[in-house]
């Protein structure tokens, strides 16, 4: 029973809803451990430095994600590839294409070692980050950056595991590097007093060690492919394949990521409370959009394999239903998570007035996330069948010429002498129209079909 546990699903046979619940679970609950590493590097600065601390590490988050749009463009490539190739059962070419995503994986972790410690403390200036936590921002990215390789390997690997079916073990290792986190950063911190630095470093650490776990695990896969020195030599056919399935997430990431620094240079003008505010809230935020992300990975390793195996009439029997279970699924945590917020939230802080705030904050995004499941899922579909392109250009859309835009009119139009630079909340509200308008829009896209021809097998 044990052994069954660990072994991959195979989503083209057996009840589609089944089998997309049952894959999705382990990636919710590590989904869950996964927020679980910036929700207690929050924590910990918080309780044990202060809420300038907390804002610091809040205000690092769009730099962060910025530079890691080559690993995640790797990753949804990556995760495509395997799943498609597992699905058509062609053992050379997954063997070829995993080799490839190493490769590319090790090559992109030395560019971005390279780029990153010139251009993070010019970003920061560039967003107006306040004087009194930029160079605590600052140390927290370049420890970070200095152990990219190992947060690099430990997605992509993990994302690789996950397209072969294995669900657990990428869970297994995932928890380990979460329970390691906690202990570290408590340790780093209270114990030997690293300062917000500390809590990098534990980071880095704790995924170095999940990467290894996961590479190891993954050379045990002699099932349905071979991890051979020869196939770490990356092919033509297959770098194009990879760059064209991840290269439209990476642009779409890095739009993403710029959007939300040119979000955060608006924060940061609304002082270090607004900006822990809006760091409590992201967190809380996190685990509220658990179900929505992890459905829309589980669409898509299920639409790769079945549309690797040529079952186009399962794809879209499992993202009806799926989509619809998503949709139950998060109304009921997004209740739960509104009864119970202001319990969460001072697991942050101890100021009243932060907590209130972030409370009222998170009541105005409440109605979106039940949209987010429908925005995730279809999305998920259209990945992996191939289609990385639609999903590329709505959320361009959605962010940039919606979510952006409204923000920063929706705050100068609420100016007053009280409010010079407008009314916070109205950030909020901009991102709440902008998930509505995503739904919309990806519901329309899918109906359109052409998601259908993009298949790779």
């Amino acid at each position: 029973m044990w052994k069954k546990l660990f072994e991959p699903v195979d989503m083209t046979q057996g009840d589609p809803v089944r089998q997309i619940v049952k894959f999705m679970i382990p990636m919710l609950i590590g989904n869950v451990f996964q927020q679980l590493y910036n929700t207690v590097d929050s924590i910990v600065v918080g309780k044990y430095i202060g809420d300038n601390a907390l804002a610091a590490v809040g205000s690092a988050g769009p730099i962060l994600n910025l530079l890691l749009v080559l690993f995640m463009g790797i990753s949804v490539g990556a995760g495509i590839m395997v799943s498609q190739y597992f699905g058509a059962r062609q053992r050379e070419s997954l063997s070829k294409a995993i080799g490839c995503c190493i490769t590319m994986t090790f090559i992109a972790s030395l560019i971005v070692m390279a780029i990153a410690p010139l251009v993070i403390m010019p970003l920061l200036r560039l967003l107006n980050t306040p004087l009194e936590i930029i160079d605590w921002c600052n140390g927290y990215l370049r420890m970070l950056f200095l152990g990219i390789a190992g947060c690099a390997f430990y997605n992509i690997l993990g994302g690789m595991l996950r397209g072969l079916g294995d669900s657990v073990s990428a869970l297994i290792y995932l928890i380990v590097a979460t329970i390691l986190n906690i202990f570290l950063d408590i340790y780093f911190v209270a114990k030997l007093g690293l300062g917000v630095p500390g809590v990098a470093l534990a980071t880095v650490i704790a995924q170095s060690i999940s990467a290894v776990l996961s590479f190891l695990k993954l050379r045990k896969r002699t099932d349905c492919f071979d991890m051979k020195a020869v196939y770490l030599k990356p092919g033509k056919k297959y770098m194009r394949e990879l760059l064209h399935l991840g290269l439209p997430s990476g642009i779409t990431q890095a739009i993403f990521s710029l959007s939300m620094v040119v979000v955060q240079s608006l924060t940061n003008s609304f002082g270090p409370m607004c900006i822990a505010t809006n760091v409590i809230v992201m967190r809380i935020d996190g685990f509220v959009m658990m179900p929505a992300f992890s459905f829309g990975a589980a669409m898509t390793t299920f639409t790769g394999q079945n549309i690797g195996a040529g079952k186009l009439d399962r794809v879209e029997t499992g993202a009806r239903k799926g989509t619809l279970v998503a949709m139950a699924t998060s109304a009921v945590i997004t209740v739960l998570i509104l009864i119970f917020g202001k319990y969460l939230m001072a697991l942050f802080t101890n100021t009243d007035e932060l907590i209130d705030q972030s409370y009222h904050m998170m009541m105005i995004m409440g109605v979106g996330y039940i949209a987010m499941e429908v925005t995730q899922c279809l999305q998920g579909v259209m990945r992996g069948a191939g289609d990385t392109m639609s999903p590329m250009w709505m959320s361009m859309i959605t962010t940039v010429a919606v979510r952006v835009p409204l923000a920063y009119l929706m705050t100068w139009m609420t100016r007053s002498p009280e409010a010079p630079h407008g009314q916070f909340y109205m950030m909020f509200v901009s991102m709440l129209i902008a998930w509505l308008i995503g739904a919309a829009m990806t519901y329309t896209v899918y109906r359109a079909g052409r998601w259908k021809n993009k298949a790779l097998i």
